[in-house]
């Protein structure tokens, strides 16, 4: 059973590439319509646009939420962890299966009151500075990111139960890359020994 939910991982690392894209997308956006707006309060044939403002604050928005989902992929977020190495592991593997409800339960909170939220209030108002664009885009990135963090969420607690029932130590993403990072320090350990060895010798 475990193999064949291990197919479906490319789809996980893709939409986490998708939405990474995303964001440096806003980002790059945000950086563009700032220095605009700056400059053009000084620089009379740059434009200073009214919008400027709105639209930043809504990008960044998105940008807020949906890089909170992609932390949860990577196991970012801040945590607690003064008392893991006195704990045994299988009650660490309980509690992050505790954590993973938890944190499941609160995105699907955000997906359906984000979407209520952005279907009535949103839907009644518009930008100031663009009365013709409506509101919901304000509140938009609330459902968007409840909806990714469920996905995300699930990969996480899939592979916190795939460790309970198999064994072995789960390997999120951030662990993966940080035992990237320590063999490569490793590797260049060795060949820095080696290195001063030969000049030892020489």
């Amino acid at each position: 059973m475990f193999e064949r939910l291990d197919k479906i991982k490319p789809a996980y690392d893709a939409i986490y590439k998708v939405v990474l894209v995303i964001c440096k997308l806003f980002l790059i956006a945000d950086i563009l319509i700032t220095t605009m707006s700056v400059m053009g309060r000084y620089i009379s044939f740059i434009p200073d646009p009214s919008w400027s403002e709105e639209v930043v604050l809504t990008l960044m928005s998105y940008m807020a939420v949906l890089s909170a989902a992609l932390a949860i992929r990577r196991g970012a977020h801040i945590r607690m962890t003064a008392f893991d190495r006195y704990l045994p592991d299988k009650l660490l593997k309980v509690l992050d299966i505790i954590s993973d409800i938890v944190v499941l339960a609160f995105a699907v909170i955000m997906l359906i009151v984000g979407i209520k939220y952005a279907s009535t209030i949103g839907s009644k108002g518009t930008y100031v500075s663009m009365p013709s664009v409506s509101r919901i885009w304000m509140y938009l990135p609330v459902p968007v990111a409840g909806a990714a963090m469920i996905v995300f969420e699930l990969e996480t607690f899939y592979a916190h139960v795939k460790s309970i029932v198999l064994g072995g130590e789960y390997m999120s993403g951030a662990v993966e890359d940080k035992d990237d990072v320590s063999e490569a320090l490793k590797k260049a350990s060795e060949e820095e020994a080696a290195m001063k060895g030969k000049e030892g010798k020489a």
